[in-house]
């Protein structure tokens, strides 16, 4: 079941006594995912338990947000949920800009060649620096690193779950 939902974070601490929680973000729009009134899932990385919550106020703190829940007023109540992963329904997914997209929609696409040869299937993205690294793991059990730039990925197809490259000398090797 957990595969219908976008994890937009991780329970990283308590924050006070007044049951407040910092949250880490793995969102790109974390002032939407926390806002007042927004139902987040929490579940457990133990024994996937959920729990639905609602955001009551939330605020940035450095790297992490510190976020106000529903029916949660002292450290006591929210202290078992360090640790927890924090994730929304991928129907409230906030739309990509053009030539953005979301790990879950690229993970799983078939790559192939300009030529139409086929090299495999995305595996995992890496997000080393200035541009994202396609894993594509070939036939043979090789990985093959596609760098997210224009010169290389030509053609994005999510409905087909497709990907068109265009070979660049020493790509392959």
């Amino acid at each position: 079941m957990e595969f219908n939902f976008l994890s937009v974070g991780k329970v990283a601490n308590t924050h006070g006594v007044r049951g407040e929680l910092k949250i880490f973000p793995f969102t790109d729009f974390p002032e939407v995912r926390f806002a007042k009134g927004k139902e987040l899932l929490f579940i457990s990385p133990e024994d996937g338990t959920q729990l639905k919550v609602k955001v009551v106020s939330a605020r940035e703190q450095k790297t992490v947000f510190v976020v106000k829940l529903e029916g949660f007023d002292n450290i006591n109540q929210v202290e078992k949920y360090k640790g927890w992963d924090v994730k929304v329904p991928k129907e409230e997914a906030v739309e990509a800009e053009d030539n953005a997209y979301y790990f879950h929609e690229i993970i799983g696409c078939a790559v192939t060649t300009e030529d139409g040869e086929e090299l495999g299937v995305i595996t995992d993205i890496l997000t080393p620096g200035a541009n994202d690294v396609w894993v594509v793991k070939r036939k043979g059990g090789k990985e093959l690193l596609i760098p997210f730039i224009e010169d290389i990925v030509k053609d994005v197809n999510i409905a087909e779950k497709t990907v068109k490259i265009e070979v660049m000398e020493g790509l392959l090797d």
